[in-house]
């Protein structure tokens, strides 16, 4: 898993990394909230210096971008599609009382429902529902001439017992059966299970990424089988609309290896080829010559239950040239930051290859990365190529900074709420935006390309918490080194101090403030959110003879302090190495052991406490964005130009993909 996903719970008041420039006071980042979640804008800095065939080789792959949105409303559940088709279809035909509460309730839900690509939380995975009653929903459908379909589909707007959780977690069912995601039809988990066991070779050395881009189910005699997402196949009329775009990009990339990797990509679109995908990823790590990339296919495997199945993403990004020195610097160091790990030599790579990193600003989300988007990305996934070809890593500046600006514009902060005193207060202000973005760049660029699997160890030996502990890895490595000294020595850190801020803002988010985002009675389930819990709770139990981190309590408010950093530094450490041997040695037990034990459970009266104070402070724990449309400027018959309009309506630019990139 190589996203590292923003959490709002901080104002950042300074935006340290070069390349965005000040905030426009006439640009408005927030546009809309509603519900749970705040919608955003984005600029993107250094378009206007790209040349005419680089902004048309951006426009392309942005279009094949959009043409997979549908195709990830279908992952995220079988009927999310013809769900929508009714809630654009109201939306656009509906010709009563659009003032009243009933609509207006219904427009929350819409909203939400596009946010959320279907109808389960973004981010919970659990099912939403709309606030308006069914029989007024019946009535809005009846007006625009769904009545036919009500029957049908009304309980899948309001049954809770129909698809409760697109990913289940539960430890006391079948959670392929429980899960909503349309990955699998009519199999069990021990089915699937012993599918993939049969036919996956444990002595290969360059393993395929077994069953990311298909359907399991079985055909007529009950064998068990897959069924491909390629263009002969499920998902065949959007991924044609996909590679007739990659096709006009590559008539205008950079360079060879583009080209190159894009022909590999519509090839293996074609075929559904595993290995056709493997050569792609190992070609388009080679670019790193381009100041236009891109993501594009069944990438992070997040939404599956048994960590198989790859959601589908697109992305398209410019590199900042100048804010990527520090990434280059980085990335120069690699062996360094390998060799000085605190991990076990057996699981260190003995020499770290074409490990890349840039800091970009994003053209286009897409898919899994759209509305809610990561502030970084690291791919490929498959251990192998990483080891044996590189990797690339990108922290997306333009992202992080509408965080930031849109941060200031609310009326209150998480910060002055959870955090102890002025001093940590200070602290934060002075070091933590920049410290949080050297965190993210350890992160994406060294914490996952470190390591390395022992021979015949699976990428998927840890099963349904390998996306935790793989965060958790990278988070924890990012950490360790956040507070080194060569750092410092480096020119990324400024002094020796800056890690602590940190330090303290991932302690007070991880023990408490994420929880605002959890249902009240619920467990901690989403992969990033484990994670943090996982470092957290370890570190304070860890350290409790030393009281590393303490509990206070004042005026009847819980605050978690760091007292000893260089402690909380070595327990970081510690972690890291254990769940760094977990995953080289494949133990499953004891990473299952870590997950439930530190990851899991919610203090459910610290839970409440916090859902009030969050509360109180009048935020969105969510945030997500709509993208700038990249508009062709025609003159005499030719383009001349590509221009960017930034959008400021999230609900029409949900119609328009609909009307524009709908095809499933």
């Amino acid at each position: 898993m190589k996203k590292i996903i923003r959490l709002m719970t901080t104002v950042s008041l300074l935006a340290i990394v070069a390349g965005c420039g000040e905030k426009k006071d006439d640009f408005k980042y927030t546009i809309d909230q509603f519900a749970d979640l705040k919608v955003m804008r984005y600029q993107i800095p250094g378009w206007d210096e790209l040349t005419l065939q680089q902004k048309e080789y951006a426009y392309h792959l942005a279009e094949a971008a959009k043409w997979g949105r549908d195709i990830h409303f279908d992952q995220n559940c079988a009927l999310n599609i013809p769900a929508r088709h009714i809630i654009e279809n109201i939306l656009n035909n509906y010709e009563g009382d659009r003032e009243c509460q009933d609509f207006q309730n219904f427009l929350v839900y819409a909203k939400r429902f596009f946010f959320a690509n279907g109808i389960h939380h973004h981010y919970a995975e659990d099912k939403f529902f709309p606030s308006c009653s069914e029989e007024y929903f019946r009535t809005l459908m009846t007006a625009v001439g769904d009545e036919d379909k009500c029957d049908e589909m009304i309980p899948y707007f309001y049954d809770p017992q129909l698809f409760p959780q697109r990913r289940s977690t539960s430890t006391n069912g079948d959670i392929v059966a429980l899960s909503a995601v349309n990955f699998y039809k009519g199999v069990t988990r021990e089915q699937v299970e012993d599918y993939y066991a049969s036919i996956m070779d444990p002595t290969d050395e360059t393993p395929i990424a077994y069953g990311l881009n298909t359907m399991v189910t079985k055909d007529e005699n009950g064998n068990v089988i897959e069924l491909p997402w390629c263009l002969n196949g499920i998902y065949g009329p959007a991924i044609a609309k996909i590679c007739e775009e990659l096709n006009a990009a590559a008539k205008v990339a950079e360079n060879d290896i583009q080209k190159r990797a894009l022909a590999l990509l519509v090839e293996y679109y074609a075929t559904g080829d595993l290995r056709t995908w493997d050569e792609f990823n190992i070609e388009w790590v080679k670019d790193t010559i381009g100041t236009v990339d891109f993501i594009n296919g069944f990438i992070e495997d997040y939404n599956d239950p048994l960590g198989r199945k790859g959601a589908w993403e697109g992305y398209v990004n410019i590199k900042d040239h100048k804010a990527s020195e520090r990434s280059l610097i980085l990335s120069a160091n690699a062996q360094w930051f390998e060799d000085n790990s605190p991990v076990d030599e057996r699981f260190k790579k003995k020499e770290c290859k074409g490990i890349s990193a840039k800091v970009v600003n994003a053209v286009c989300l897409a898919g899994d990365s759209y509305p809610a988007t990561p502030i970084g990305i690291n791919l490929p996934n498959a251990d192998w190529i990483r080891k044996m070809h590189g990797s690339k890593s990108v922290t997306i500046a333009n992202i992080t900074h509408a965080y930031d600006y849109a941060a200031q514009e609310a009326p209150a902060s998480t910060l002055t709420e959870f955090a102890y005193d002025e001093a940590e207060i200070e602290l934060y202000k002075k070091y933590g935006s920049h410290a949080d973005e050297i965190h993210t760049d350890l992160h994406e660029c060294l914490g996952h390309g470190s390591g390395q699997l022992l021979p015949g160890v699976s990428a998927t030996a840890m099963g349904e918490y390998s996306s935790a502990l793989e965060e958790a890895r990278a988070d924890l490595f990012g950490l360790w080194y956040t507070a080194d000294p060569k750092m410092v020595e480096l020119g990324i850190m400024p002094d020796n101090e800056a890690y602590k801020a940190e330090y303290s803002n991932y302690i007070r988010n991880g023990l408490m403030v994420q929880f605002n985002r959890v249902e009240l009675g619920r467990p901690n389930t989403e992969a990033h959110m484990q994670n943090r819990k996982l470092i957290a709770e370890w570190c304070y139990e860890k350290g409790a003879a030393d009281n590393v981190i303490e509990k206070k309590i004042r005026d009847g408010k819980t605050y978690f302090v760091v007292n000893d950093y260089e402690k909380l530094r070595d327990l970081f450490g510690e972690l890291l190495a254990e769940i760094q041997r977990i995953k080289s040695e494949g133990d499953y037990e004891a990473g299952k052991n870590l997950v439930e034990t530190y990851a899991v459970n919610i203090d459910p009266e610290l839970h409440k406490e916090v859902k009030i104070r969050y509360d109180a402070l009048n935020l969105k724990p969510y945030g997500g964005f709509i993208n700038p449309d990249i508009v062709p400027v025609e003159k005499d018959g030719e383009i001349v130009d590509y221009q960017v309009v930034y959008c400021d309506d999230y609900l029409q630019q949900q119609l328009d993909y609909g009307r524009k990139y709908g095809i499933l």
